[in-house]
């Protein structure tokens, strides 16, 4: 009896907490120019559309076998065969945001970025991001203005 009502507690209890439900929680970015999205976690379904942008960044929503159903900055999701996918190391800005000379609010601005921007992660802190675009690069503040991180 003991034992049936520990395992009835673990399973509702403790699994939303485990690294199980946390997996799906994470980003890749497409590694090729051009990445057919699919409807469905096979080379049989058809194409819904192609992504043009290398290193644009992913979510992970769910996955079965080689495939990944991801979603993007815009909302639109699909399957994505791993093979055209890679870790992200890059980032959207979701808003204007400006790029400093130093980790800190206080210090020289170098730039300000554009919403939809593309930015190239070259490290992150706890706060603030260093990022390469372009001809710039620099630190970002790290919030929920950015797509592309877990934070």
């Amino acid at each position: 009896m003991y034992m049936r009502k520990y395992l009835i507690f673990s399973f509702f209890f403790l699994l939303p907490f485990s690294s199980f439900a946390q997996e799906n929680n994470y980003f890749l970015m497409l590694k090729n120019k051009k990445v057919n999205v699919r409807y469905g976690p096979s080379f049989d379904y058809p194409i819904k559309y192609v992504y043009r942008k290398i290193e644009l960044p992913l979510k992970v929503i769910d996955k079965k076998e080689n495939f990944r159903r991801v979603i993007d900055h815009k909302k639109n999701s699909g399957w994505i065969h791993i093979s055209q996918l890679r870790n992200s190391r890059s980032i959207i800005t979701k808003s204007e945001k400006i790029l400093f000379r130093k980790p800190t609010k206080y210090s020289k601005p170098l730039a300000k970025l554009d919403k939809g921007r593309l930015l190239k992660v070259i490290k992150c802190e706890e706060k603030w991001c260093n990022i390469s675009t372009g001809d710039y690069s620099g630190w970002i503040l790290k919030d929920d203005k950015i797509w592309g991180i877990v934070n």
